[in-house]
């Protein structure tokens, strides 16, 4: 094999891809500007009618109901047919939803929203208590195979239904992140008739309250949406009153990103989500379309090592293949100013993130002092490095489903510089299946896992040793197979904890740790871009995980 070219001239050769605040008694918030930061200014007298075209290149959903599994392409589509009990708005404030108002009990075992009594389903039923008990039953119930739900009420003990406007949550300790889940898709709230029809019809159109209703769904082509006539149950910051301005929304699946951008510049779509870095340079540059960033809550985009296993079971090779890789000159080459560095494990949205830049810097001196030690200290003819006969060599599968060409060669960039120190990374491109097929048989050393949730609590999620058994989905959250009783003491108590100064501090303790740890490399936040027509108007992305709201939008010509 032929030398390996400097650490400058392999980056030259690599490809450039074309609750701060928890509301613990009931609450209310003023209507606020449909575009706020996160949308489109609302301009001129909204107009009634039109369909609304929205080109999507995330993988489209193997089903419409985001209570099975849990993905954010179920979500992103889900907000337009489904509702929660609480939202939140542009200034991370818990607002009313579904819910008018809800209080907690003084020990924090128990919650009772109360319901809007106006509120019905896109079928004509109402809204009642049962539809919420049903609602958390199905998430909880292991054959329905939820995974980012079931672990986000990992506390709910129960649901009550009191009365028809009453629904009492029963909890098994205390949960200081209820609220900030009960916001999110994955636990919106369907019809309990809906649900009960089974699994394989519910997945085709799931039931809501949402000011939209599934009127179809053509696999590998796109979902009709229908106007609900009925709906009646905006969230508090919403624009206006009664059913949506839109008439439907045709929800295509056009992966190839230039195509997508193509047909928005044609005028055959009026959206265009995932929108790629060099696009976003260009629509800047032309000044035509509005681009609407909201960067999704929760964890950073990160890679992850997998220390239960070699050879990043050991401390030392994890910190040297963290100090070998290069990534932020990646990020500025291939990203176009559209991404910057994080050094948290949380998204730069979160308030209660922390960051520490000294343990991410470039050090490849370091690195290889590092791999010394720890007996990796001969390299084979093709300079990587062997212990006992093996090899270092990792295993790194990436899904092109969730992965964006740039990231993937970002990823590239990851494989040269660690080759420097002597790390084979073994990169297998997998379509989504195949990659949660390799993580459930624990078949990879680095994976980069974007998992979206509202508030600090989504580290439990992620790092706490409990996450390492799997979901009835078959997933599990904690990809760095983190084992950590200290850790795990504090992600618990921040959990439970109902003082606002206390979380903080519990929180700052554990992504110490967790940082401190070098399972996790931070990348950047995980990216959200729509890029919208100049003739649509009203649309923005909700405060909760940042997908797409149309109640309020309207189309112009």
């Amino acid at each position: 094999m032929p030398a390996l070219p400097s650490r400058a001239a392999r980056r030259a050769l690599l490809p450039l891809a074309a609750s701060a605040v928890l509301l613990l008694a009931a609450c209310s918030a003023p209507t606020g500007d449909a575009a706020g930061t996160t949308g489109t200014a609302a301009s001129g007298t909204p107009v009634s009618g039109g369909t609304l075209v929205y080109a999507s290149g995330d993988a489209e959903p193997d089903c419409l109901d985001p209570h099975v599994g849990g993905n954010y392409p179920q979500a992103l589509i889900a907000g337009q047919y489904l509702e929660s009990l609480v939202s939140i708005d542009d200034n991370g404030r818990i607002i009313p939803w579904l819910a008018d108002s809800w209080e907690m009990a003084e020990d924090g075992l128990t919650w009772e929203f109360t319901l809007r009594d106006d509120v019905r389903f896109s079928d004509g039923t109402p809204l009642t208590a049962a539809d919420v008990k049903a609602t958390v039953e199905h998430v909880q119930d292991p054959a329905t195979g939820s995974s980012t739900g079931y672990l986000a009420l990992g506390k709910v003990a129960g649901v009550e239904a009191v009365s028809d406007t009453v629904a009492r949550f029963t909890m098994t300790a205390p949960d200081s992140a209820l609220l900030e889940s009960l916001s999110q898709p994955w636990l919106a709230i369907e019809s309990a008739a809906g649900i009960a029809r089974g699994l394989d019809e519910n997945c085709q159109a799931p039931i809501g309250t949402g000011p939209f209703a599934v009127d179809g769904w053509v696999k590998q082509d796109h979902v009709a949406l229908v106007r609900n006539d009925n709906y009646s149950s905006p969230p508090a910051d919403a624009a206006h009153e009664g059913p949506a301005y839109l008439e439907a929304i045709d929800w295509r699946f056009l992966p190839d990103s230039a195509s997508r951008y193509a047909a928005l510049q044609a005028g055959q779509v009026q959206v265009i989500d995932n929108a790629q870095p060099d696009t976003l340079a260009a629509a800047a540059s032309a000044g035509t379309f509005t681009e609407i960033d909201a960067p999704r809550p929760g964890a950073s985009n990160r890679l992850e090592l997998n220390s239960g296993q070699a050879p990043f079971d050991d401390p030392l090779v994890r910190e040297a293949f963290i100090r070998a890789v290069d990534v932020n000159d990646g990020i500025d080459s291939l990203f176009f100013g559209t991404a910057a560095r994080s050094y948290s494990a949380l998204s730069s949205v979160e308030p209660l993130g922390y960051s520490d830049e000294s343990l991410f810097g470039t050090d490849l001196k370091k690195a290889n002092a590092l791999l010394d030690e720890a007996g990796w200290s001969e390299k084979d003819a093709d300079g990587i490095r062997v212990k006992d006969g093996q090899r270092l060599s990792l295993a790194f599968p990436v899904s092109t489903n969730q992965s964006i060409p740039a990231e993937q060669s970002l990823f590239e960039q990851v494989q040269a510089t660690a080759a420097e120190a002597g790390f084979e990374v073994v990169i297998t491109p997998l379509d989504l299946s195949s990659w949660y097929g390799a993580l459930f048989t624990n078949d990879y050393d680095v994976v980069s896992a974007p998992y979206t949730k509202v508030g600090p609590d989504v580290l439990r999620i992620l790092y706490h040793s409990d996450s390492i058994t799997p979901a009835p989905s078959g997933y599990f959250a904690n990809l760095a197979q983190l084992s950590d009783p200290e850790l795990d003491s504090l992600l618990a108590q921040a959990a439970s904890s109902l003082d606002a100064d206390e979380r903080q501090t519990l929180y700052t303790a554990a992504q110490k740790r967790i940082l401190g740890s070098f399972t996790v490399l931070p990348l950047y936040d995980q990216q959200n871009h729509f890029l919208l027509s100049p003739t649509l108007h009203g649309a923005r992305a909700i405060g909760t995980v940042s997908t797409p709201s149309f109640y309020d939008a309207w189309l112009s010509e």
